[in-house]
């Protein structure tokens, strides 16, 4: 069974930025109206507000100060923020971080977006004090967590994830293509590792997303991290530099495989939910459904 619609407004004030995630996010399960191409795209989206399931956002495009208001008007949307991956916190903390050299990873960003969002909602996750009181002011109706519950089930796209966007079931064309995406998102982590925290953690992130949403088999991310150190080995040694530091980054593989296996862990639902949608569990699991399971297919 297909999954919602989820409706995308997109800020994004470069044309071409916004044509080329346009092309990525083609298929039924997502809506995109650009509004960066209108006078005042942030105002129209407060007027739409009830429109919208996700926001798409352009680094450096958007103040603070706006950002500020929209978070005191309590109107916080699952976010993509497409741009430079440096740690730091545009909108709210369960924004998902996607460079503009990986936009083939953009299907994986969104649903890790909305999976994010559910999730800090789920647990009552308090943001600031001028936050929480906006927050607790708008209509219960209007509550974004409210509304993709009840559409998409209290499981959401973080339980269940959509098997025609696994890496085994794309096109071979758009499967080389992602993992070339998926090996430049891992050399970002690997530069910024030991140099940049903030910066390796949000690159982990944005990695470990994809990872989980496309079922990138666990032993294809061994092989990424192995090629990558190895092509970093080879050319420290033609600059004639020490290269024995390099074993350090097996942390980073480490560090990857333990946000993995949490993703992982929480995708499994819990025995009674704390709130369930009405028709979440209208029918039996079906047994031959692998969409929870890490995949270990070597391709």
């Amino acid at each position: 069974m297909s999954q919602p619609a989820l409706t995308i407004a997109s800020l994004l004030s470069d044309p071409r930025l916004e044509r080329a995630c346009r092309s990525w996010l083609k298929g039924g399960r997502y809506r995109l109206e650009d509004l960066g191409s209108l006078p005042d795209p942030v105002q129209e989206l407060i007027q739409r507000r009830d429109t919208f399931d996700v926001v798409l956002l352009q680094q450096g495009s958007i103040s603070p100060q706006v950002y500020d208001d929209l978070r005191n008007q309590g109107l916080v949307l699952p976010a993509v923020v497409v741009g430079e991956v440096s740690g730091r916190v545009d909108y709210h903390e369960a924004e998902v971080h996607l460079p503009q050299d990986q936009l083939e990873q953009i299907t994986y960003s969104v649903d890790a977006a909305v999976s994010r969002f559910l999730r800090r909602g789920l647990s009552s996750a308090a943001g600031p004090d001028g936050q929480a009181e906006a927050a607790s002011a708008t209509p219960e109706p209007w509550r974004l967590t409210n509304r993709l519950q009840g559409r998409l089930g209290y499981l959401g796209v973080f339980y269940k994830r959509d098997p025609s966007l696994f890496l085994r079931n794309l096109p071979q064309p758009e499967r080389d293509e992602l993992l070339r995406s998926l090996e430049r998102s891992y050399r970002d982590l690997l530069i910024s590792y030991f140099k940049d925290p903030a910066a390796a953690n949000q690159a982990i992130e944005s990695f470990v997303h994809s990872a989980f949403f496309s079922d990138l088999p666990i032993n294809k991310v061994v092989e990424i991290h192995v090629d990558l150190i190895d092509v970093f080995w080879k050319q420290l040694k033609l600059e004639g530099h020490k290269n024995d530091f390099l074993q350090d980054y097996r942390l980073a593989l480490l560090d990857v495989m333990a946000h993995l296996c949490e993703m992982y862990r929480r995708s499994v639902p819990p025995d009674v939910p704390l709130r369930v949608a009405p028709d979440a569990f209208a029918q039996a699991p079906d047994p031959n459904d692998d969409s929870q399971l890490p995949s270990q297919e070597v391709i």
